[in-house]
């Protein structure tokens, strides 16, 4: 078996070398996803106290203005789909609206 045909279905190279820097690359993104995933529930349970204290003191379940700062900064540090990611975010945190 070729080093080429070995390494291109693993990751698409087509040389030793490239596959792995791509190996180690997909390792590293693997490794962020966990931690932004782990940083995601960490945000959804401080949501949800917020929104646990918020409904206690007689107020609503959700600040629309708050989240509209939310959608603005995600916006101006990522562009549109930053938007789009924020969405998902606050979805995830307080459920769809």
């Amino acid at each position: 078996m070729s080093t080429r045909t070995r390494t291109a279905p693993d990751t698409g190279a087509h040389s030793p070398e490239a596959a792995g820097i791509i190996t180690d690359a997909r390792q590293r993104i693997d490794d962020l996803d966990g931690h932004i995933i782990g940083l995601v529930q960490e945000r959804m349970a401080v949501s949800a106290v917020i929104q646990r204290e918020r409904i206690t003191s007689g107020g609503r379940r959700v600040n629309l203005a708050r989240e509209m700062e939310i959608l603005a900064h995600y916006r101006d540090q990522l562009g549109k789909p930053g938007t789009a990611l924020a969405m998902t975010l606050l979805e995830l945190s307080r459920g769809q609206i």
